[in-house]
């Protein structure tokens, strides 16, 4: 049973509803960053034995290294089993050497991770050339849930009828997964990548859009180039209307604008990262898993 769910202020609204769900208490962890970019971190005088930590790892180099410090120290304070809620969980594209020396950094992370918790719980993470995280992590500790299922349930109650769309192969398992929810019909586009801002997206073949509301699902989003250059081909090819969903909202600046260009009428996420387009609650599904 979790006792406590502690959490950074930025973060304290999707955490009050995991410990909501939990039906435990939430505590803040304070923070005060030094002029030389050092953190003092302060927690709760004494800590209960089992403790949730929420801390999605967006943005996560500064955070990996507050981590490194929250762990040892909740366990002093005395939390004996100490479980990760990291929604978003950083580092795992990187999955194989493409060339001579690069670092795998999904296989590391997730063994630093797996050691220092007694157990992760993330949400959609890229794992898309393993099986599950027991292959990067010591095995049970990793759990990777998914929010594909609450975003077609989302859509379909917001646009009727809709085409959900991949805006490419990879994001197909996801679509998949949210039509089932609803036995929406669905397509995957083809992507090739020519750079960390450029890509060419065509769209599938045989797949009608004439008249069809279309909605784009991807796992993530950060320049939102590829559900850009997706909604493009949609609305050429006669979609009504196509708007965009995703789980993790990491939408650089300028992003949204890009998409709005593009002829993407709303764009939706999960609170897995705080955005404006934040409409479904991980809580729940957190805290199911979780008890």
């Amino acid at each position: 049973m979790v006792n406590l769910v502690l959490a950074y202020p930025e973060e304290a609204q999707p955490a009050r509803s995991l410990a909501l769900a939990l039906g435990c208490e939430l505590a803040l962890v304070q923070r005060h960053v030094f002029p030389d970019g050092e953190s003092k971190l302060t927690l709760p005088a004494a800590l209960p034995a089992h403790v949730v930590l929420w801390r999605g790892l967006h943005q996560p180099n500064a955070k990996l290294a507050e981590l490194m410090l929250l762990v040892p120290a909740c366990r002093e304070l005395g939390a004996s089993h100490l479980q990760l809620v990291s929604p978003y969980l950083a580092y795992m594209r990187q999955d194989m050497a493409f060339n001579p020396g690069e670092v795998v950094s999904q296989r590391h992370l997730a063994g630093l991770l797996g050691g220092w918790f007694d157990r992760v719980v993330t949400v959609d993470p890229h794992l898309h050339r393993i099986a599950s995280l027991d292959e990067v992590m010591p095995a049970g500790r990793g759990h990777a849930l998914t929010a594909a299922p609450l975003l077609g349930d989302w859509l379909a109650s917001q646009v009727d009828d809709p085409i959900l769309l991949a805006p490419d192969e990879e994001a197909l398992q996801w679509v998949q997964a949210a039509a089932k929810a609803k036995g929406l019909q669905l397509g995957a586009c083809h992507k090739v990548r020519r750079g960390d801002r450029e890509v060419q997206v065509t769209l599938p073949t045989g797949l009608n859009l004439v008249g069809r509301q279309v909605v784009l699902l991807d796992d993530v989003a950060s320049t939102g180039r590829t559900l850009a250059q997706a909604a493009v081909a949609v609305r050429a090819a006669g979609a009504r209307s196509v708007d965009a969903a995703v789980t993790h909202a990491l939408f650089m600046p300028g992003a949204l604008e890009d998409l709005a260009a593009a002829g993407v009428r709303h764009v939706w996420s999960t609170d897995s990262v705080p955005h404006p387009s934040n409409v479904v609650t991980l809580g729940p599904l957190l805290a199911a898993a979780l008890s």
